[in-house]
């Protein structure tokens, strides 16, 4: 009693404590509201159909990266939504088989077109940029994008894969998405879906070029977002932790590491609403990246999280390193 009762005699005291009990509450009660917001957008709001973007009506999907992991994902539920889809990847032979597949399986249109993004090659642009002119594209899928070998220090990575990740990550999906936007604006109608990452949000040390391509994306979409709302155009930024596919190099799901599958199906289900991101023009639609963004955004500090990247990432290179080692020495007992 003898704390309150000196709370209660001093007036300005009390008046202080009622003033931090109200801004306390107000704080727990705005965290609440988002958290959950977050859980409500995840499991229960739907999302805008697809068919306002042309599906079943003779629109097509142009997807990136299209030939394995999350873009061969992307590629057959379009499919199973009865979009034509324009197929773009480094593999002629993956990008044929499974346009055959989707094709006998889901009785749509495809075309193909094979390049190397790292390239850069304008004449490229300028091929796929003709076969684009050709038909309706209602979905854009900027899924391309390449990472560090391991986890590497800025100044000891090499120039090649500095450059390869700009030209991929950043400049790839520019001019992709230069192409598709024009017809987009005349028909005031579109979706364009930018895969991200977790690294864009919070800083990667030893991934320094990839998280800040990543960043980027995150920045243009909002801008290109804010730019294309008038003309009838969704663009959506997806931000993505971990999936299971050969560039995350996971190869079993968990709760919070899902398959290609299920991990697309959430993005296709949940357009326009912002799961557990709250960034414009950005969604997290999968529960467990969505509790993980929740997290970082509203419980830890950018340095705490930093700081936890650059051990795990120190702790993967350490490893890579020494699996490198050892492959090295059974390559010399074996010549």
């Amino acid at each position: 009693m003898g704390i309150l009762q000196t709370v209660s005699e001093d007036k300005a005291l009390l008046a202080a404590t009622v003033c931090f009990g109200v801004v306390g509450a107000f704080f727990t009660a705005v965290k609440a509201f988002s958290f959950f917001k977050m859980i409500l957008d995840v499991l229960v709001v739907p999302g805008i159909s697809l068919s306002k973007f042309g599906a079943g009506k003779g629109s097509w999907a142009v997807i990136t990266g299209a030939s394995d992991g999350i873009g061969k994902e992307f590629a057959s539920q379009l499919a199973k939504k009865k979009f034509n889809l324009l197929l773009v990847s480094r593999t002629e032979s993956k990008l044929q088989a499974l346009a055959k597949e989707l094709e006998q399986a889901h009785g749509i249109q495809t075309k193909t077109y094979a390049m190397d993004f790292t390239r850069g090659n304008e004449s490229d642009y300028s091929n796929l940029g003709q076969i684009i002119n050709t038909i309706e594209v209602g979905v854009l899928v900027n899924n391309v994008g390449t990472n560090h070998d391991i986890p590497t220090p800025f100044d000891e990575e090499s120039n090649e894969t500095i450059a390869n990740i700009v030209e991929v990550n950043i400049n790839g999906t520019l001019k992709i998405s230069k192409l598709v936007i024009p017809q987009m604006k005349a028909r005031r109608s579109g979706l364009i879906l930018n895969l991200g990452s977790f690294s864009g949000l919070v800083a990667t040390p030893y991934l320094s070029v990839y998280s800040a391509g990543k960043a980027f994306l995150s920045t243009w979409s909002q801008a290109l977002g804010s730019e294309l709302a008038g003309d009838g155009i969704v663009v959506e930024h997806i931000n993505t932790y971990f999936v299971v596919s050969a560039m995350s190099k996971i190869r079993r799901p968990t709760f919070m590491i899902p398959m290609p599958k299920p991990y697309v199906a959430s993005v296709l289900a949940k357009i326009g609403v912002a799961g557990g991101s709250s960034v414009p023009f950005s969604s997290t639609p999968y529960l467990g990246h969505a509790l993980f963004a929740w997290v970082i955004e509203n419980l830890a500090t950018t340095g705490f999280v930093v700081k936890q990247n650059y051990a795990m990432q120190k702790d993967i290179r350490r490893r890579a390193l020494r699996k490198r080692e050892r492959e090295a020495q059974q390559g010399k007992k074996t010549e």
